[in-house]
């Protein structure tokens, strides 16, 4: 049975929801009706930052009315992740975004009595976390990649010495529901065999099956694709499938996807300038014998 296969098999045990599994408000949530649709208004314009911020503001205003409003905490676990991965470029200021994305992915977790009970009882989060059910989902994928960018970003000590964390996360989530957000469990696991140094574990080949599962699943969320380009192509000199990848995110229609046209949309930018950096990218060499085979 194929990764693709292995991870439907396990969506169907677990009851997945859609494949993009957006967050969604109930109504015996407190928080003002009116309030949280400006916000999410907002939020749905979040290609452009300053829109983003102001959701985020709002998010936050809301929070603070309602602290245990978890499809909030939820959002700005999302919102200041995305904040720092989809329009910031300064170093600093994607670690102080990132760090913001993490506490209120702290908060959001924190609603889960058993998981605050096992930390206050000095238990590790990667430990605790096996306390954390379908309803934490997206606050443990959304805090998990926050974290992750945070430590990758910077350096290798800060990134191996939060990696145990990542991985319970994202492996709880898989659990959970492997089909979260576009096939977001495979997608992570692509990316970490890829980028991985080779002391700790590096795998070109696991890296290929699990970011091939993924763009099965989801083919039409184009980080997948920006992250094999980026990490697995480049790591293995593939100029053909670095190539492909970059060609399909640019030809693809970012507004066939309603909920995620902002992601695709600014992935698309992504492309652009990583398709530009190929010279740095690759060898000279296995450029020319790729384009003279080709």
């Amino acid at each position: 049975m194929t990764l693709s296969a292995r991870l439907l098999a396990a969506a169907l045990l677990v009851g997945a929801v859609t494949v993009s599994a957006p967050l969604t408000a109930t109504s015996a949530q407190a928080a003002d009706a009116a309030e949280l649709a400006a916000a999410d208004a907002l939020w749905a314009q979040r290609v452009d930052q300053a829109k983003l911020r102001e959701a985020l503001a709002a998010y936050e205003k809301i929070a603070a009315s309602d602290p245990t409003n978890r499809y909030v905490l939820g959002q700005l676990t999302r919102g200041w992740y995305f904040l720092g991965d989809g329009h910031l470029t300064d170093k600093q200021e994607k670690i102080d975004t990132w760090a913001v994305a993490m506490t209120w992915g702290d908060k959001c977790l924190a609603l889960n009595a058993d998981y605050g009970t096992r930390l206050a009882g000095g238990e590790k989060p990667k430990d605790a976390g096996t306390s954390l059910g379908k309803d934490e989902v997206p606050c443990m994928y959304w805090y998990a990649t926050a974290l992750g960018k945070w430590g990758k970003i910077q350096g290798i000590a800060k990134a191996l010495a939060n990696l145990p964390t990542v991985k319970a996360f994202i492996g709880r989530v898989e659990e959970l529901d492997p089909t979260y957000f576009f096939y977001g469990p495979a997608r992570y696991w692509g990316a970490y065999y890829a980028v991985l140094p080779s002391f700790a574990g590096q795998d070109l080949g696991k890296s290929a099956q699990y970011f091939q599962a993924s763009i099965d699943g989801a083919p039409g969320y184009l980080a997948t694709r920006g992250l094999r380009a980026e990490n697995l192509a480049t790591k293995s000199q593939d100029v053909a499938t670095f190539r492909s990848d970059i060609a399909y995110i640019l030809a693809f229609d970012a507004t066939s996807i309603p909920e995620v046209q902002p992601e695709n949309t600014l992935e698309q930018a992504k492309a652009k300038a990583l398709l530009a950096q190929e010279g740095e990218l690759f060898d000279k060499k296995v450029i020319e014998a790729y384009e003279a085979s080709h």
